[in-house]
């Protein structure tokens, strides 16, 4: 067994398609509509869904927004150096919810981040 997606609901397909390539340098894997369901079924990932798990985005017609729910947490990316990854987000014009830095009761470098529908992503500095 293993991972294939995860599937997250977004309010605005562009936008949020823009800010995982754009910002988070994932690619556009594949997209497609489906009219009689009225959705849209997009995926992004670093690579291919061969050998790579990838983020569904899940966009449908008749809704904008979501409410992200208690029992969600995060998703989790590895990052080269998360200040830099922080910064460059920034630049961008990404939401940085907590800046860099170590861990509660940690060492980790660890920051946070909200993509355009409020879902949060952690970037977790390269272990050495």
């Amino acid at each position: 067994m293993r991972l294939l997606h995860t599937m997250i609901r977004v309010g605005d397909l562009q936008q949020s398609i823009a800010f995982y390539t754009e910002v988070l340098g994932m690619r556009l894997l594949r997209q497609k509509d489906y009219p009689e369901g009225k959705f849209t079924l997009a995926f992004v990932g670093y690579g291919d869904e061969s050998d790579h798990s990838v983020i569904e985005l899940t966009h449908n017609w008749d809704t904008k927004k979501y409410e992200i729910g208690t029992a969600f947490g995060h998703l989790a990316l590895e990052v080269d150096d998360v200040y830099q990854a922080t910064d460059k987000i920034r630049q961008q014009g990404g939401k940085v919810i907590r800046d860099a830095g170590p861990m509660n009761a940690g060492s980790t470098i660890i920051a946070f981040i909200e993509d355009p529908d409020g879902y949060q992503i952690e970037l977790i500095g390269k272990k050495i």
